[in-house]
């Protein structure tokens, strides 16, 4: 998936899961255009991983086997906690 094509990206982020949508839509909306084009092309690779795989890493139930993925899964979790609560 090509990191400008915005438009694939955000639909790629929603996942139907409740839990995964508002950890990863927010942090789309909010910091995608703020990362370097290494971290959007990490980002869009994250999106490729399964929903199960992706909840567990973000809930900590686990971690990919990945560096550059669990950077990604913890910057989320940081800038999320930074911005507080948001309803999807």
């Amino acid at each position: 998936m090509d990191i400008e094509n915005k438009a694939r990206i955000h639909w790629a982020c929603r996942r139907g899961m409740r839990e995964l949508d508002i950890s990863i839509m927010p942090f789309f909306e909010y910091e995608y255009d703020s990362l370097s084009d290494k971290d959007k092309q990490t980002f869009v690779r994250l999106l490729e991983c399964a929903d199960p795989d992706l909840f567990n890493w973000l809930m900590n139930h686990g971690r990919p086997d990945d560096e550059e993925l669990f950077g990604m899964v913890k910057l989320i979790q940081e800038r999320n906690k930074n911005r507080g609560p948001v309803e999807i």
